[in-house]
């Protein structure tokens, strides 16, 4: 019992940071920034808030970094109930932590674009401009691709989960519909360009929400049983 507990709160610190790292980076730091189709503002926030920009960096860095070791740790304690399954939550997982530490390349080239470098000077003002939002976009477009493995993580996570018995099984239950959520949000994003703004995207993430956020509390504060009721 001691040892699953002990396994289960390392894997529940480790998604907090996922998480908390996660939304500073994704979230809020973009919604301080970036504003839609006004490159001139975008660029203007980020000179404004360039602290608050390379703290989404770092806090970025640090989210990888974790979920790097999170799959690690819950293989350790899910492997029992289905190798096979936890073979592929961690190999998922993992694919997409290079690709994640990649595109966050192209945070660093904005920095160099606004950077005042003599090199600059070739280019107006409002060819830098063009150029920071292409390395946002492909900043966009590259953490979209690691998505799929966000997805398809928590397929063989939520059914280890499920089948443990050592964790609720409600939220091993949301995790898959969650691995749905995130792949039919990719393909949205790919193939309808108004997907954004359609009703579905504001629910369609909602049960991997929840169960992530769900599993990881549970994880921390509660821990997992020694085995199957």
């Amino acid at each position: 019992m001691r040892s699953n507990k002990r396994t289960a709160r390392i894997a529940g610190l480790l998604y907090l940071i996922v998480v908390l790292a996660g939304i500073f980076s994704l979230a809020y730091v973009p919604s301080q920034i970036n504003v839609s189709g006004d490159a001139t503002a975008t660029v203007r926030n980020i000179v404004a808030h360039e602290s608050l920009f390379r703290f989404g960096i770092v806090a970025g860095l640090i989210c990888y970094t974790a979920f790097l070791l999170l799959p690690l740790a819950l293989y350790r304690l899910l492997s029992p109930f289905g190798r096979q399954a936890a073979v592929l939550m961690v190999a998922f997982a993992v694919a997409s932590v290079p690709l994640s530490f990649a595109v966050t390349l192209n945070k660093f080239d904005v920095l160099a674009l606004l950077g005042g470098a003599d090199y600059l000077q070739a280019f107006s003002a409002q060819e830098l401009q063009a150029r920071v939002m292409q390395a946002l976009q492909s900043y966009r477009d590259g953490l979209l691709v690691a998505q799929i493995f966000w997805g398809l993580w928590l397929l063989p996570f939520g059914y280890l989960v499920y089948k443990s018995g050592i964790l609720p099984r409600l939220l091993g239950i949301l995790l898959m519909l969650g691995c749905f959520g995130y792949l039919i949000e990719f393909i949205g994003k790919v193939f309808f360009p108004g997907y954004a703004e359609s009703s579905i995207a504001d629910f369609v993430g909602l049960p991997g929400s929840i169960g992530e956020i769900g599993i990881c509390l549970w994880l921390l504060l509660v821990g997992a049983r020694e085995s199957a009721e």
